[in-house]
């Protein structure tokens, strides 16, 4: 099993489980646009620990890898909304997250993609 895939999968599967453990965070992060927030982040976070759980057996990680990748599609405007929207940036100064890190998430959802693509190729077992 890919070490990589094995950690991006436990990743998944933490960040999931965050969203119903801390669902403030998540809650403040989406577009006014999208509707019913709570349950945006209940189904976005059963969808990550589903993915990730997915992405650990040989057997589903190739579905799992086109699972989180569309996923990781799907999630990106709430991510863009939250580095440009000046409300959201406010809000999350308050809560002590520097605007750096609101534009660092932005290239992270294709390096990810590349990296979920990438190592839920790799089910021969090539120990990456």
């Amino acid at each position: 099993m890919s070490i990589l895939r094995r950690v991006l999968g436990l990743a998944f599967l933490g960040v999931g489980v965050l969203h119903f453990t801390r669902p403030k965070f998540f809650l403040a992060i989406m577009p006014p646009w999208i509707p019913m927030h709570k349950e945006a982040v209940a189904v976005s976070g059963a969808a990550e620990i589903a993915g990730g759980l997915a992405m650990i057996p040989d057997a589903t990680a190739k579905p799992a890898g086109v699972w989180l990748t569309a996923l990781l599609l799907a999630v990106f405007p709430a991510n863009l909304h939250m580095a440009i929207d000046q409300e959201q940036i406010e809000r999350m100064a308050k809560a002590g997250i520097p605007k750096w890190a609101l534009y660092a998430r932005l290239p992270l959802q294709p390096l990810l993609v590349f990296l979920v693509l990438r190592s839920s190729r790799a089910t021969t077992g090539s120990g990456e």
